[in-house]
């Protein structure tokens, strides 16, 4: 039985590396923003400003156990999902979690493209976002560690380095 969750914070690239992790390892993909929509028929934001964070957090909690369930997958969690109640205990007694680590830096270029996407980045000048990264880094950090591997996943903007990451990942977990 195989369950590998991805995390790390928005940007490291869970979903990119997930996605083609899951096609090379002919595994379903699930990623769990994309499943709290579908199940919920509601945005993550609509449910964040309809519910509050705490309200969201306990679903988000819910469906991460719901679909911890589920056998033979790679699952992507949300940036946040590992920091909220027992989230990272729980991965690592379901799976194996792997924390894609990604310098500030390219963080920031690749989050500074999708401010539109991500509301919680919008109207922030580059100066402010790269603070807004360092500070959540800062205080994620502590959980997004217990992962137990950690794989730099700087390098996932071409289909070659996606590939390289992939084959990466599957030597680092042996699978």
């Amino acid at each position: 039985m195989i369950r590998i969750f991805l995390i790390g914070y928005m940007g490291a690239g869970k979903t990119t590396l997930g996605k083609a992790l899951a096609r090379e390892m002919n595994l379903p993909f699930v990623d769990l923003d994309w499943y709290i929509e579908e199940r919920f028929h509601r945005s993550i934001r609509e449910l964040f400003a309809e519910r509050g964070e705490d309200a969201f957090r306990q679903l988000e909690r819910n469906m991460l156990h719901e679909v911890g369930e589920f056998e033979d997958l790679i699952i992507s969690t949300g940036g946040g999902t590992p920091c909220f109640f027992d989230n990272i205990d729980y991965m690592n007694r379901c799976g194996q979690t792997v924390f894609l680590e990604v310098h500030p830096d390219i963080l920031f270029r690749r989050l500074r493209v999708a401010t539109r996407q991500r509301p919680i980045l919008q109207g922030k000048s580059e100066e402010e976002l790269r603070e807004f990264i360092r500070q959540a880094l800062q205080q994620r950090l502590p959980y997004y560690e217990q992962a137990r591997y950690r794989f730099d996943a700087g390098q996932l903007e071409s289909r070659h380095q996606i590939a390289e990451s992939v084959k990466g990942v599957r030597e680092l977990l042996g699978v």
